[in-house]
């Protein structure tokens, strides 16, 4: 998929993608001088940066690291 179609799956703005992409923060490749992504590239991607959140206890109303693992 393109940036346009990347960003919009990922429900980022272009501009946000563009920076990710700038900090080597999300898998993607250049096929000549366009950016393209593999969609389950892109979903391993957000299951690993979802492991790695925090989360709000629905007890103790803080902040804590999310442990649900796949």
């Amino acid at each position: 998929m393109n940036l346009r179609e990347a960003s919009q799956y990922l429900g980022i703005s272009p501009d946000t993608l563009y920076k990710y992409l700038g900090e080597s923060k999300i898998p993607a490749f250049k096929l000549g001088n366009r950016w393209r992504f593999k969609k389950d590239l892109l979903d391993r991607w957000m299951e690993r940066k979802s492991e790695h959140t925090l989360v709000v206890d629905s007890k103790s109303k803080r902040l804590v690291k999310n442990t649900v693992k796949g």
